[in-house]
């Protein structure tokens, strides 16, 4: 099975295509209630809907956490593909942003609701998560029921059937 789902993530790196066209769809900016949450001492990020923060190290799975910018091409090119990851798997799995170096958290909701982002989204209004995500975007963090971070892709997503192959792979959410 294995050698399958590598076959399959294979062909579709290389051709980069996806059967399926991306759906398009409105954005709205989530309440971070959500987000589903386990205790923590770290200090939160802000929310983009304004309620209650939530700490990056509080967030558990299965969960995928894209940290994001506005001003990033590679970042817009993938949100497509998350919306329609989500809109073929519902629930299964919590898709939240994390909004880093962005000017103002207006503009971050303005992007939102006009890129057809549909989850929660945490605000770093001053690049506190730097040292935790490093220095380039798009990054995702592919989070277990435990709230441990199982694996990190550095990069952006091509097509929502990677999503789901590196889904499967890593969280084990068919």
């Amino acid at each position: 099975m294995k050698k399958f789902l590598a076959a399959i993530s294979s062909i579709l790196l290389l051709t980069g295509c996806s059967a399926l066209e991306p759906i398009p769809v409105k954005g709205e900016v989530v309440n971070c209630s959500l987000i589903k949450v386990k205790a923590s001492t770290s200090s939160a990020l802000d929310c983009l809907d304004g309620s209650q923060g939530v700490a990056v190290d509080s967030i558990v799975g299965p969960a995928l956490l894209n940290v994001w910018g506005s001003w990033c091409d590679p970042c817009k090119q993938e949100l497509p593909h998350f919306a329609h990851y989500l809109a073929q798997n519902g629930n299964r799995v919590q898709v939240i942003g994390v909004d880093v170096e962005e000017k103002s958290p207006a503009l971050a909701r303005k992007f939102v609701t006009t890129h057809g982002m549909t989850w929660p989204n945490l605000y770093d209004a001053n690049g506190s998560t730097r040292g935790k995500f490093g220095m380039g975007v798009p990054v995702t963090w592919f989070i277990d029921a435990s709230g441990k971070v199982v694996h990190k892709k550095y990069g952006p997503f091509h097509s929502p059937e990677e999503i789901q192959l590196a889904v499967i792979k890593y969280l084990g959410v068919k």
